[in-house]
């Protein structure tokens, strides 16, 4: 039988039947269209993970900034844990950063201690349809950021445990018992 190499180049989609781990390994070697396909995966709950926490304008900069620090650092990804894992703590890190940089050099944040609320001038945004939704945002909003972002990454994204630990570089066993640090 005769092999149709246009087909089987044309069949080679970078979509959801890759693993993240075959998209990063392709994408390392220069393949463009599995960066895109990560891109594509991700962009929708890095959007939601900054939308829940930061203004609109912020957080689009926040998603550029971190996709942007997923190509640059591309190299460092040793493929010790998820991938995801690796993009999300990049993200938690831009958010801090945030935080960090808009309380000004002096004062000193705890990100584990205050919420989104405490940070926001105005009123909380209502990023999330419905009134159910809302409430349950406005309570995250009230949570520590360090448990705001732990539960979204677990029910929103359905990040394991180690997962998690690994995005935020958390011990697992504090992690577990809540006190994520």
């Amino acid at each position: 039988t005769a092999i149709d190499v246009d087909a089987c180049a044309r069949s080679r989609d970078h979509g959801s039947m890759s693993s993240d781990r075959e998209l990063v390994d392709a994408w390392s070697r220069g393949d463009r269209a599995a960066g895109n396909a990560l891109f594509d995966r991700y962009y929708e709950p890095v959007a939601r993970f900054f939308f829940n926490k930061v203004a609109d304008d912020v957080a689009r900069d926040l998603i550029q900034r971190t996709f942007l620090g997923c190509i640059e650092g591309l190299a460092t990804f040793r493929g010790d844990g998820e991938f995801r894992s690796w993009l999300f703590g990049i993200a938690y890190r831009q958010l801090c950063k945030h935080y960090r940089g808009s309380a000004g050099e002096r004062a000193r944040i705890d990100l584990g201690e205050l919420s989104v609320a405490d940070l926001r001038s105005s009123p909380s945004q209502q990023f999330a349809a419905g009134q159910e939704l809302r409430a349950l945002l406005a309570a995250l909003q009230r949570l520590p950021i360090d448990a705001q972002v732990v539960l979204e990454l677990h029910y929103w994204e359905s990040m394991t445990t180690e997962e998690i630990a690994a995005a935020l570089e958390l011990r697992r066993r504090a992690l577990a018992a809540g006190g994520g640090r």
